[in-house]
């Protein structure tokens, strides 16, 4: 008898359907992430703003160490949370957007904590107190160049992204300007350009939070038309 007479007469060959009659006392949830973008863009937004309407001096305020919670805690814990989760939902450009600017809020507001020593260092003497406006001048010049990178990225995401990113390019440049040169005129100029680029920030991260599930209207982005693929 061959091998094959006996898979025909093996009763494991025989189908059997086993009729169920229970059901699980829990209902089975399938895992869905929910969108980190608006907890990102505003947590960028918010102490953009704020430094802005210091550097302004809005309402006689010339004292900005307030910022340094908020740059800490809002836009470098908040923005690096957002990041890790856009990662985890496969959205390499929100992570790096996100990742990077919670590095700069956060790199930023450890220039201003005594215990880190980087003012000390600059005002121990005459000449290294010189250097510091310059020193922060060529800081907020890398962060330009990395903004004018994700600028870049950002040509095919919506009309609102797109000017975001080239005020929040334009802004840190005008910054920087204000750090080389010391005058009063570009650094107020530097602030009514960054609460511009607060303000916008904040229409952004509503239009992403927005939604026809939560709220009874949405904000318009101007999404661009995606570039369609066809095959050979």
């Amino acid at each position: 008898m061959s091998s094959t007479d006996l898979k025909q007469e093996s009763p494991m060959s025989v189908p059997v359907l086993i009729r169920q009659d229970t059901q699980p006392a829990l209902p089975t949830y399938h895992r869905q992430f929910a969108n980190p973008a608006p907890l990102g863009v505003l947590s960028f937004g918010a102490p953009v703003f704020m430094l802005s309407m210091y550097m302004v001096q809005t309402d006689g305020v010339t004292t900005d160490n307030l910022i340094v919670g908020m740059a800490l805690i809002c836009g470098g814990f908040g923005q690096f949370c957002a990041g890790m989760w856009e990662m985890a939902c496969g959205n390499t450009f929100g992570a790096t957007l996100f990742g990077l600017f919670s590095t700069f809020w956060g790199s930023y507001g450890l220039i201003f904590i005594p215990g880190t020593g980087i003012l000390s260092a600059y005002n121990a003497t005459p000449q290294t107190a010189a250097q510091l406006h310059n020193a922060i001048g060529i800081y907020l010049i890398t962060w330009f160049i990395l903004g004018v990178l994700l600028t870049l990225g950002a040509l095919r995401t919506s009309i609102a992204m797109l000017s975001l990113a080239i005020m929040i390019c334009s802004t840190i440049l005008v910054l920087a300007v204000s750090e080389f040169t010391q005058m009063a005129s570009v650094t107020k100029a530097a602030g009514a350009m960054g609460i511009i680029t607060g303000l916008l920030t904040f229409y952004v991260g509503a239009a992403s939070l927005y939604t026809e599930d939560n709220t009874i209207f949405t904000l318009p982005t101007g999404q661009f038309r995606k570039k369609e693929h066809h095959q050979a």
